[in-house]
C-alpha cells in the first residue's frame, strides 16, 4: 500500500528554517522525525489512521514523548505507539547511534578526569547553551563501559614470575554513609619481561578475607609461575599471601621500610643519617654485605635509639629477599614504587570525583585507568630482561 506524505509537516519544517535559519534546524528535525514515525506506523499496521480495512494488522495507541540528545541538541519526539507494543520508529533507532556516540564521549571525558562542570561547558559549546548534563547522566554514560571493563578484569592470566601488590583508599558512599574503600591492585612482570596490570578490586578494607578473595581470583584466572611477591607489610595481606602462595618468597618494600624507620627516630637531626644508613644497607652488593652493615647499624643504635635497633633487627632483613635474584632485576624488584606511580596517577584522576556515589562507580573509573595503563605497557619497551 503506497503511503502519502502530508504537506503540512513539511511546510512547518520549512517555516522553522525560513524564520529561524539554522537555529530552527532542531525544530525542523523534530517535525520531520515525528511525521516519519506516523508514516512508518501506518505501514506497520497496513492502514491509515481511522481507516477500516480487512488488511489492518493492529491499532494505533497514541504517542509517547522521548527526549533524545542529538547533534542539534536535546529534542523531544512523539513516539507512535501501537497496542501490542510491536512497533518502534526506525528513524529514532538510527538516531540512537548519535546518542550512543555522545554517551561514549561522556564516558571518555569521565575516565580522563574531566569534571562534570567542564563536560557541560564542552557540550554547550558543541550543541548549544540549552544543553544540560547532570552528574547522574555522566555516571550513566560511563556505565556503558562496564561490560568491556568486566571482560578486561576477568581476562585469562598466565605465567608471571614477579607480582607486586598494593592498595589505596577512595572515599565512597555505601549504605547511606561515606567510607574509605580499599582499591586492591596487582601488577606483574610476565615471563616475557613485560609489565601487566593483573587485576583490581574495590573492597571495604584490606582485611585478610578481601585480600584472599582477590588473590584467589587471580589464581582462578590462570596466574602461575610466581617466583616473588613484593608488597608492604600489611597484616591482612600477609595472611592472605601465606594462604594463597605459601611457598612463594616475599620481598618487603624497601621504600616503605625506610619510611617506617622514621617512626622510631626521636631526634630530628638523626632522621637523615638513619635514612642514609638504611639506604646503604639496601644498596649493598650482596646479602652478606647487607647483613654486615645492618649489624653495625644495630650496634650503633642500641645506645641512642634502642627501639630503632630492636625494630631494625626484626624488620630490615625482610627487605633482603631481593638479593637472591639476578642483580639486573633487583633495582626493579626491591620496592613497589612502580605501583606508587600508578597510585599517583589514579589520585590525579579520582580527586575530580572526590566522593564516589557507590563502589561500582569507583571500580569502573579505576579499571578504565588501569586498562589504559596496561595497554601502554603492552606496546612499550620490555621492562625486565628475563634472560640476563
Amino acid at each position: 500500500m503506497a503511503m502519502r506524505v502530508e504537506n503540512n509537516p513539511l511546510e512547518a519544517a520549512y517555516a522553522a528554517l525560513l524564520t529561524q535559519g539554522l537555529d530552527g534546524a532542531g525544530e525542523a528535525l523534530r517535525i520531520l522525525v515525528n511525521e516519519a514515525g506516523k508514516i512508518e506506523r501506518a505501514q506497520h499496521l497496513n492502514a491509515h489512521p481511522f481507516e477500516r480495512c480487512a488488511e489492518r494488522r493492529g491499532y494505533a495507541n497514541g504517542f509517547k514523548p522521548k527526549t533524545v540528545m542529538t547533534r542539534l541538541g536535546e529534542q523531544t519526539f512523539d513516539i507512535p505507539q501501537v497496542r501490542d507494543s510491536s512497533f518502534y520508529p526506525s528513524a529514532l533507532e538510527k538516531g540512537s547511534r548519535t546518542e550512543q556516540a555522545l554517551n561514549i564521549a561522556l564516558a571518555e571525558m569521565y575516565v580522563q578526569g574531566v569534571s562534570t562542570r567542564k563536560v557541560i561547558t564542552v557540550l554547550q559549546s558543541l550543541l548549544g547553551p540549552e544543553v544540560s548534563i547532570s552528574s547522574t547522566q555522566v555516571s550513566r554514560a560511563a556505565a556503558t563501559l562496564d561490560a568491556g571493563l568486566q571482560a578486561w578484569r576477568e581476562r585469562p592470566l598466565n605465567e608471571t614470575p614477579y607480582v607486586f601488590l598494593d592498595a589505596r583508599y577512595e572515599r565512597v558512599r555505601a549504605a547511606g554513609q561515606i567510607i574509605d574503600c580499599a582499591v586492591l591492585v596487582a601488577v606483574g612482570v610476565t615471563h616475557e619481561g613485560r609489565r601487566r596490570v593483573l587485576g583490581v578490586s574495590v573492597e571495604l578494607s584490606e582485611a585478610e578475607v578481601h585480600w584472599r578473595s582477590f588473590l584467589d581470583s587471580l589464581v582462578r584466572r590462570g596466574l602461575c609461575g610466581v617466583k616473588l611477591i613484593v608488597s608492604d607489610h600489611h597484616a591482612g595481606l600477609k595472611a592472605a599471601r601465606r594462604a594463597v602462595f605459601p611457598s612463594v618468597p616475599w620481598q618487603r618494600c624497601q621504600f616503605h621500610l625506610q619510611q617506617n624507620a622514621q617512626a622510631y627516630v626521636t631526634r630530628l637531626d638523626q632522621r637523615l643519617p638513619v635514612a642514609s644508613r638504611i639506604r646503604a644497607i639496601f644498596n649493598a652488593p650482596d646479602r652478606d654485605e647487607a647483613q654486615r652493615l645492618l649489624n653495625q647499624a644495630i650496634e650503633a643504635w642500641r645506645k641512642d635509639a634502642p627501639k630503632l635497633a630492636e625494630w631494625a633487627e626484626e624488620n630490615l632483613p625482610m627487605g633482603f629477599t631481593v638479593f637472591d635474584y639476578p642483580s639486573s632485576h633487583r633495582i626493579r624488584l626491591r620496592t613497589t614504587n612502580g605501583l606508587e606511580r600508578i597510585n599517583r596517577e589514579l589520585k590525579r584522576r579520582t580527586r575530580v570525583a572526590s566522593i564516589f556515589p557507590n563502589p561500582p562507580s569507583c571500580l569502573r573509573l579505576v579499571s578504565a585507568l588501569l586498562a589504559e595503563c596496561d595497554d601502554e605497557w603492552m606496546t612499550g619497551k620490555i621492562y625486565l630482561n628475563m634472560k640476563p
